[in-house]
């Protein structure tokens, strides 16, 4: 079959046609034009690209990056396509408008190629209706068994996942169906088959096999007694009384967004495929979709819901809500005084709540059984009541190249193997955008975030990792989410899309993912000081000699053009204090870390890098008793020391001034690698 093929970069403007095309556009099986959008960087389909036509039409790519055109009345007419996706580009013309124009033909086709501004790469729709339906309708090739229905689903809100059972258990919320505009709010349900199982590879599809009722439509996971929504959340495996692997989670019952009227703890029967309610809570706390991990503390191995909150791996211990500790500042039972975003009761207000403090000032946090979790909205609500201050936040995440304060949400946390640090991916004050950051330990210390995906006018909550997925020993990191109207300034709904989940993929290899790290200020038994990473204060076992957080560093491993190393000596297995310098003792001496010269080259000034306010130097101070150096980035000379300094180079400084290091969890892999 010949036809007419093109291919259109939006980086160069540049547009081929010829016949039999081997290498531009695909061939289509029936009579559409078959337009194929693709990231130039890699070559793959994007999804979720709107092309527009001058009369208000619009087409979405479905998840090859396929669109299946097949309006007549343009056949043959040269067309002008507007092309918009967020987080990818198409050149801009003259007039300032992002599109190509192409002349569609029956059983023709074109190439277009974007480039991708963000570092998440878009890969397909998990869920909903039509996932490839535009490649089916141009007769190609597809990964899934069901590319266009399944489950009579069409539409599915946040995804929680669990290993059970050697498969992948798939969870969502409030479920759309075909038949009717109410659909399942009692938790549907999936599963698949690992990838090195059989699987799909991640980076291609999932292929879910949905629990399904008699009509075919996925049916409900939970039978709990009542009105409302109920809403899953934290799913995960621990032993029983008998020492057998159960399948556990939480579920909430809602009648609305706000306080839950009540809580289950449920466990699955895998004879019935159904979770069983085994224990009901008078707590009223809303779900706030958690994704646990498990980690040993001193032997004993826990599941955490969230980086700050815990429970021992027992089913029985998840029954009672004491067992459950949660790491707060909030002095003696951790109990915040009066609710959050609630009425106040018996004259208790939340400016009533107390903060623990050490002799610094710092907000000191603990591990207490029963106390209340800290979530964002409770901390916002502290902040705002004058209780805390924003520096005594154990997650105050900033944006890395602005330093603003970027309000951290709802996310997922996970060890990652490649980068040998606990990684972060969670939402932001502005709906859509996902954020990037690691820490030392579960609960950071977290600096400094980089906003990996952005989805335009729309919201994408509830974003979690999928560690399951990880391939090249953690290179290659798979993330979900919601992608909805719902709290967003979007008008206009995107048919398909709307209220499902989107798969991406980061490559931690990307430089911009190189951020920031703290550097600790260790007092030694000599005490002498000394700057330590984190690998560093493992290897000398010196956690409990950590005194601060002295600033955040740009990684040993650091690629770049314009950061300088900084290099340390002076230290000794016993102690020893750092003595810090921009050359190295030794000839071969690898860099402490990173930092940013003071004076910035003219090419990165131009290129507006190292903006940040939170850039600040490095200051080498002497101690008038001995003469040895001391550093800080206080522009005021430390105790003890002579009133002018050196500065050496820009650090960053840390966000916050609390000291909150959950050093003794170590990561246990969920497949038992």
């Amino acid at each position: 079959m010949s036809f007419a093929a093109f291919v259109v970069t939006g980086l160069a403007l540049t547009q081929s046609a010829g016949a039999d095309s081997d290498s531009a556009a695909p061939r289509a099986a029936h009579d559409c034009f078959v337009i194929r959008i693709v990231d130039h960087a890699s070559g793959r389909g994007v999804p979720l690209v709107e092309l527009g036509t001058t009369d208000a039409t619009s087409w979405w790519s479905d998840s090859q990056g396929i669109v299946a055109f097949d309006d007549a009345a343009l056949f043959g007419v040269e067309t002008w396509f507007r092309v918009e996706s967020p987080g990818y580009e198409f050149l801009r013309d003259g007039f300032g408008n992002r599109g190509v124009k192409l002349v569609p033909t029956r059983g023709g086709g074109a190439t277009i190629e974007l480039a991708r501004t963000q570092i998440a790469e878009r890969l397909y729709r998990l869920t909903g209706a039509g996932i490839d339906r535009d490649s089916v309708r141009a007769g190609l090739p597809v990964p899934l068994r069901k590319p266009l229905l399944n489950g009579q689903v069409t539409g599915q809100d946040t995804v929680v996942t669990a290993l059970h059972r050697g498969r992948i258990h798939w969870f969502f919320g409030d479920t759309n169906r075909v038949s009717y505009p109410l659909g399942n709010f009692a938790v549907s349900g999936a599963v698949s088959e690992l990838p090195e199982r059989g699987g799909l590879d991640p980076g291609v599809g999932v292929d879910l096999d949905y629990f399904v009722g008699a009509s075919g439509f996925s049916r409900p996971m939970v039978d709990l007694p009542g009105p409302g929504a109920h809403w899953i959340e934290g799913p995960l495996v621990v032993p029983d009384e008998h020492g057998t692997p159960r399948l556990a989670a939480r579920v909430a019952t809602h009648v609305d967004l706000g306080p839950a009227k009540c809580w289950h703890l449920v466990v699955f029967d895998d004879a019935k495929a159904l979770f069983e309610p085994v224990k009901r809570w008078e707590w009223h706390e809303g779900h706030d979709s958690a994704h646990p991990f498990h980690a040993t503390v001193d032997g004993v191995e826990y599941v955490y819901l969230f980086p700050n909150l815990r429970v021992k791996a027992e089913l029985a211990r998840l029954e009672n809500l004491d067992e459950y500790e949660a790491l707060t500042c909030v002095a003696g039972d951790g109990k915040v005084r009066g609710p959050v975003h609630g009425p106040v009761h018996d004259n208790v207000h939340v400016d009533d709540t107390k903060i623990e403090r050490d002799a610094a000032g710092r907000a000191l946090y603990r591990w207490i059984g029963g106390a209340d979790r800290l979530a964002p909205a409770r901390v916002d609500e502290l902040i705002s009541a004058g209780v805390m201050k924003r520096e005594d936040h154990w997650m105050g995440l900033v944006d890395f190249e602005s330093g603003a304060p970027i309000g951290a949400g709802r996310g997922a946390l996970f060890w990652n193997v490649f980068h040998q640090r606990w990684l972060m991916l969670c939402a932001a004050a502005t709906p859509g955008e996902i954020w990037f950051a690691e820490g030392d330990t579960p609960v950071g210390p977290f600096g400094y975030a980089r906003r990996v995906a952005t989805h335009g006018t729309y919201n994408f909550y509830n974003p979690t990792q999928e560690p399951l997925f990880d391939q090249e020993c953690g290179r290659l990191v798979y993330f979900t989410g919601t992608y909805t109207t719902s709290f967003s300034a979007a008008k206009v709904a995107t048919p398909r899309y709307d209220y499902n989940e989107l798969m991406y993929r980061l490559n931690l290899d990307d430089p911009r993912l190189q951020l920031p790290i703290a550097l600790y200020r260790v007092r030694g038994a000599d005490g002498g000081e000394r700057f330590l990473r984190r690998d560093q204060v493992d290897a000398a076992k010196a956690w409990e000699q950590i005194v601060e957080v002295a600033c955040f560093a740009l990684p040993s491993t650091y690629r770049g053009e314009t950061a300088i190393p900084i290099y340390a000596s002076g230290e000794t297995e016993k102690g020893g204090a750092t003595t810090l310098a921009l050359s190295p003792v030794n000839v071969g001496d690898p860099p402490r870390c990173f930092g940013v010269p003071l004076e910035l080259p003219a090419a990165a000034r131009l290129a507006g890098e190292w903006r940040s306010p939170a850039l600040v130097p490095l200051n080498e101070y002497r101690r008038t008793t001995d003469g040895s150096a001391c550093y800080s980035i206080a522009s005021s000379p430390p105790p003890g020391c002579e009133p002018s300094g050196r500065p050496l180079c820009r650090v960053w400084r840390a966000p916050t001034t609390a000291l909150v290091l959950d050093w003794k969890a170590q990561p246990v892999d969920p497949r038992g690698c």
